[in-house]
């Protein structure tokens, strides 16, 4: 649900303003952990993702209308977390000319997966076509299933 459709937007703006304010002491951990907290939770949530397992791999698909590859970042952080993330800038104003309405989302996102234990962390390939961005994570083969180990008995 989005509250700037219920006449919320104004207070949303305030509480992200305070959010934001980086006029607080820099020995307030607590503080600015949750301000981070805050800040990733509302860019994932504005990026929204279709996650399919294939037989052989898994594939993210989010829409990326109007960025570049080069604003997109896709890495796979030590906990086989994969993190999709960037910045839509707005477009430059030009003189004499003023939005009547602004909807198109602009500012940070990103996305964050937990990729499983059968992912091939060498192999992920990110293809952005069409304002749509792929990524495309191949899975390892199973493991060989462990045959018994046969101990030679001797005759004492």
């Amino acid at each position: 649900m989005d509250l700037r459709v219920m006449g919320f937007d104004p207070l949303l703006n305030t509480f992200y303003h305070i959010l934001d304010d980086d006029n607080h002491s820099a020995n307030d951990n607590k503080s600015n952990h949750a301000r981070t907290y805050v800040r990733d939770a509302k860019a994932m949530a504005t990026t929204p993702a279709d996650v399919k397992e294939c037989p052989n791999s898994y594939v993210f698909v989010m829409d990326m209308p109007g960025l570049k590859s080069g604003d997109i970042k896709v890495q796979v952080d030590e906990n086989n977390v994969l993190v999709v993330s960037g910045e839509r800038q707005r477009e430059e104003e030009k003189e004499g000319v003023e939005y009547v309405k602004l909807e198109r989302r602009i500012g940070k996102f990103m996305r964050k997966f937990v990729l499983p234990e059968n992912a091939n962390l060498e192999t992920i390939k990110a293809v952005c076509q069409d304002g749509v961005l792929t990524v495309t994570v191949e899975k390892l083969p199973p493991p060989e299933p462990k045959k018994p180990k046969i101990i030679e008995v001797k005759i004492a």
